[in-house]
């Protein structure tokens, strides 16, 4: 690997080699030929709550575990500290292959330059089994913003306008959803207020409630509340406009190329397993990732379904972690502040 390469370069070579487009002819080989499960329940723990994305590829994912990598599977939504309770849990979960979890990057790549010390060490404490999915994030306004705003521009003269309503609410405080707010903020010299909460739903629950303007999260949060006529989307953050919302156009689109971010999802074994568990709990994830259903599942959330190696995930893992210590050196966010 040239040392010269910025970490996007690196990030978009790793994902390359990923293939986003699954099918069930690519199940692999690993996984037909380990026969019957020996595990009777996996459990799947997530740091979010139920209904969100995060949550929906984890019980789309389990539903076609069950029989193959286990007979039973469940999700456990461990919310708290912005997803970290969940990874912290893992250093004490048996080492046999029967607890997985299931992260946004967030937690992995951009936590470790915004806290001191956290609980849980990002490298050694989980190890990489397969990506899930990816996707882009949207920024969406509510109620308590006029219906003549329908751009980013129109936002933020709106924020200025009214500064004691600037504000936009986040899945967690050092997400990426966070700092895509936080950017848009320095970008326009406006005083963007963040609210934290635990998870995207109970964001945008407060938001079409009147309580908070906006909100910033991932773009299939939205989809139901968008065609319900609760919200409105503003703009999305991927290079090109999500196939998913394609009405509406990027950051990019609208002057902000700065805010142009992907995230993923990933699933992790705790601590350090056998290398032969690891490649089952990853022909496993990856056959259930081909199934239709489980592609079709996730679509409905605005995610795109999309497996990898455990190198390939750890790759990523590190090409974004160097991606993200500058940003986060620019806007200046710590945990203690």
């Amino acid at each position: 690997m040239d040392r010269m390469d910025s970490p996007e370069a690196v990030r978009r070579r790793v994902l390359a080699t990923i293939g986003a487009a699954l099918g069930t002819a690519s199940m692999p080989a690993a996984l037909r030929a380990q026969g019957a499960p020996t595990l009777d329940t996996v459990r799947i723990v997530i740091g979010f709550p139920p209904g969100g994305t995060s949550d929906t590829t984890a019980r789309r994912v389990a539903e076609k575990l069950k029989g193959t990598y286990a007979r039973n599977a469940v999700v456990e939504n461990r919310t708290g500290a912005g997803g970290q309770v969940a990874i912290d849990l893992m250093r004490a979960a048996p080492r046999d292959g029967s607890t997985l979890l299931q992260t946004p990057a967030s937690m992995l790549v951009i936590y470790p330059h915004i806290y001191r010390k956290l609980a849980y060490d990002p490298v050694n404490d989980i190890t990489p089994v397969s990506l899930a999915c990816n996707f882009d994030f949207g920024f969406a306004v509510g109620p308590m913003v006029p219906a003549s705003v329908r751009s980013i521009a129109d936002f933020i003269a709106w924020c200025k306008a009214n500064p004691d309503k600037g504000n936009y609410g986040s899945p967690a405080a050092g997400s990426t959803p966070h700092f895509i707010g936080a950017l848009l903020g320095i970008n326009t010299k406006t005083d963007l207020k963040h609210v934290a909460f635990r998870g995207t739903q109970p964001a945008i629950l407060d938001m079409i409630g009147g309580q908070i303007a906006s909100v910033s999260g991932p773009v299939g949060e939205f989809t139901q509340h968008v065609q319900a006529g609760k919200c409105r989307l503003l703009a999305t953050s991927g290079e090109r406009r999500s196939r998913f919302a394609p009405d509406i156009p990027t950051f990019a689109e609208q002057g902000f190329k700065d805010l142009t971010f992907r995230e993923w999802f990933g699933f992790y074994l705790p601590g350090k397993p056998d290398a032969a568990l690891v490649q089952r709990a990853n022909a496993a994830i990856r056959a259930a990732l081909a199934d239709k259903e489980t592609v079709d599942g996730l679509a409905t959330m605005g995610l795109e379904a999309a497996s990898s190696t455990p190198e390939e995930l750890a790759a990523l893992q590190r090409s974004d972690l160097e991606r993200w210590g500058p940003i986060v050196k620019t806007i200046g966010f710590t945990a203690e502040s």
